[in-house]
């Protein structure tokens, strides 16, 4: 992989670029579901291929290729070269970029247990003994899923990088369907949308547990049927679990993307409120509210040790104490925005794709409340868990989220269950009414496996630090049944 990059980057300069880069990726995806006691998914793919990036004639230009002959390589460096030189009159500046330090490194995947040791029939018994135990509560709908991803990259710059990484990561969730008058009920685990998702071995699984929560799951999804609906009117929320990450990953996440701010991703993924002028200077929450992006935590699918292109791993704020401090960049977006280097939030999902800025992850630093303390302190309220919908505006202010499950806190005490609660609410007066964030006790890495942006779209795995958040007078019950 290492020879391939070095000679697309040599023919690329060869070919009139005054930069190139060239990223060689091996990658395999396993993935196995199972419904109603049948194998529904079993899958294994693989692909390799090699993706060059140039600038010539002050514009960027990117071609890839699965032909890894030497003259695939050179048909594809000159073709990445050819289109920058074709979009060079549309740009009004040449394309500069912040200092990088070029790395040479190798960095290997750290797993307890490789998914390859775990054969493909014990991990579709684990899911069918779930399988059992939800049908066995009485669900309608039973359903499992496993996955494993192993990623061989190397990345190579004229400038004198050449980086290889190995990444393995394992993912896995159940989800119970239950349908009644009331409709059709769900509960997952861990997490909604695809359940948890981390850059780790099968390890993740034995912590998981999945047959130790089928039944619970299940059961919840029964109880669901009969529960009250969701109360309309305003009251205080907690979020918990997977619905908070998505609140941070939607409200958060995608805002402090700097190519939005810049208007890269409008055709598509939208703009952002937060634009230059408000760096430093905007409250975007309360003083409860510390966001940091952290791509060096062990585990977290946000994580790695270089970007695409070759920038080292950091944590930087995003806000602190309320106050916006700090955007996801490139080199190319730093440099216009004037910062000296870039925080290295750079990746594509696989070789035929333009690197972009993507989440890594995205974090609410841990409070000092327990979430006892926090129910313990609402007078009347409702905290929901997992997400069921979502819808936010292109610029990333007006928002509403469906959640699978509510439950109903009267003087500081959680007195039943809701189905399918609803909130609403503009994203600074959301974060600026959170009056509460638990402790370290509960904090935990979510991955979101299923992150669209970009045109041709383009899927990233990122993660969030979460434990639970409390906001004061909220529109709850929006859109409830009548």
């Amino acid at each position: 992989m290492e020879r391939l990059c070095e000679k697309a980057v040599e023919a690329a300069g060869g070919a009139g670029a005054s930069y190139a880069d060239a990223r060689c990726i091996d990658h395999r995806h396993e993935r196995i579901g199972t419904k109603n006691g049948a194998t529904e998914v079993l899958s294994d793919e693989r692909d390799r291929g090699l993706g060059v990036r140039v600038i010539a004639d002050g514009s960027w230009g990117f071609a890839g290729t699965a032909d890894l002959s030497d003259a695939g390589l050179r048909a594809v460096a000159r073709r990445a070269v050819d289109l920058a030189r074709a979009a060079a009159p549309t740009r009004e500046e040449p394309v500069q970029l912040a200092d990088a330090e070029p790395v040479i490194d190798s960095v290997v995947a750290k797993a307890e247990i490789d998914p390859d040791e775990v054969p493909a029939s014990e991990r579709v018994e684990i899911l069918m003994e779930c399988d059992r135990l939800m049908r066995d509560e009485g669900v309608d709908i039973a359903e499992g899923y496993i996955s494993a991803r192993r990623i061989n990259k190397h990345f190579a710059s004229t400038e004198g990088a050449s980086i290889y990484q190995e990444r393995v990561e394992t993912g896995a969730g159940l989800q119970a369907t239950s349908i009644g008058e009331a409709g059709a009920q769900r509960r997952s685990y861990p997490s909604s949308h695809g359940g948890q998702v981390m850059a780790r071995g099968f390890e993740l699984l034995d912590e998981l547990d999945l047959p130790g929560h089928a039944a619970g799951v299940a059961a919840e999804a029964r109880q669901l049927l009969d529960a009250d609906e969701c109360p309309s009117g305003r009251m205080d929320l907690i979020l918990a679990g997977g619905q908070l990450a998505l609140q941070i990953h939607e409200s958060c996440g995608h805002p402090i993307e700097l190519d939005r701010v810049f208007g890269t991703e409008a055709a598509y993924a939208g703009t952002s409120f937060l634009t230059p002028e408000r760096l430093g200077e905007f409250r975007y929450g309360s003083e409860k509210v510390n966001i940091t992006a952290d791509a060096t935590l062990e585990g977290g699918l946000g994580s790695f040790a270089y970007d695409d292109e070759g920038v080292p791993a950091q944590r930087s704020w995003i806000v602190r104490d309320g106050i916006f401090v700090g955007y996801l960049t490139s080199r190319e977006t730093a440099a216009q925005l004037g910062l000296e280097s870039s925080n290295g939030c750079m990746r594509a999902d696989g070789w035929a794709r333009l690197p972009l800025i993507r989440m890594t992850n995205i974090n609410l630093e841990p409070g000092s409340e327990t979430v006892e303390e926090i129910i313990g302190g609402t007078e009347r309220g409702i905290m929901m868990e997992d997400n069921l919908s979502w819808s936010i505006d292109d610029r990333r202010l007006n928002f509403q989220f469906g959640c699978e499950l509510g439950w109903l806190i009267e003087d500081g005490e959680i007195v039943g269950m809701v189905r399918k609660p609803t909130y609403t609410g503009i994203t600074p007066q959301f974060w600026a009414a959170c009056d509460a964030v638990a402790d370290e006790a509960t904090w935990r890495i979510q991955g979101v496996a299923n992150c669209g942006k970009g045109e041709p779209g383009q899927i990233a795995r990122v993660g969030h630090g979460i434990s639970a958040a409390r906001f004061r007078d909220v529109e709850v019950g929006v859109g409830a049944d009548e």
